[in-house]
């Protein structure tokens, strides 16, 4: 089966159940041929699903957390659930949340994984991506499966810059945000999923006067002599 056949779907059905990475269950759900057991027992053997009874469990207990940044400019609303309130009441579990807003703070992240980016960003990214190495002299007289593999190392890197989970963390860039989870699952013994954020920037998506007001009233005066 191709990966074009493997659903986001079923990706993310395999993530929840195992822990495991977007890209790790995409590749065992290639190799199972869409088996999800199968896929299970690739991601087993490989000691990726270190969370897979976890994962399946409950985890309506957790924290909503809010941070501020420079100056009220920018702010971040983030959920994240455990199983317990003794865990959610914990120091390292508030530490860890707050850590997930900053790094969403700076790290802007628009989705959370890859299977919530719209098929039409991508399509636009891969259609860019592709230009872009056409133009490139570099690349004169390649063969078409060239490009493509450019193309997809792109798409890679846009996932690295767009989705929570695969961005690498802000206070560690050997860790991704998925890794940091997975290590959270593992110190505190529980289920623990990002639920939602949201965040906020000042004035974002308006259109704002421009400074130089003198030169407006000046271009009026001008315009009306």
């Amino acid at each position: 089966m191709s990966n074009q056949a493997i659903s986001a779907a079923a990706i993310k059905a395999l993530r929840e159940k195992t822990g495991a990475g977007m890209m790790e269950c995409k590749s065992a759900l290639t190799e199972a041929s869409g088996d999800e057991n199968k896929a299970i027992e690739i991601l087993r053997k490989r000691g990726v699903a270190t969370a897979t009874k976890k994962a399946g469990r409950i985890a309506a207990e957790g924290l909503v957390h809010s941070y501020i940044h420079a100056g009220g400019k920018i702010g971040v609303l983030l959920e994240v659930n455990c199983e317990t309130d003794f865990v959610a009441r914990s120091e390292e579990f508030k530490s860890f949340v707050h850590d997930l807003a900053m790094h969403i703070t700076a790290a802007e992240p628009r989705y959370f994984e890859q299977g919530e980016v719209p098929q039409e960003v991508l399509d636009k990214e891969r259609e860019i991506a592709l230009e872009q190495a056409k133009s490139d002299p570099k690349n004169a007289n390649k063969p078409d499966h060239v490009f493509e593999r450019i193309v997809e190392n792109r798409i890679g890197k846009f996932y690295q810059e767009v989705c929570l989970m695969d961005q690498p963390f802000v206070k560690d860039q050997n860790i991704t945000i998925a890794d940091l989870v997975r290590g959270m699952v593992a110190k505190t013994g529980e289920n623990v999923k990002v639920r939602r954020f949201t965040r906020y920037k000042m004035g974002e998506g308006l259109e704002k006067r421009s400074a130089d007001l003198a030169g407006e009233v000046q271009e009026l005066l001008g315009g009306s002599q």
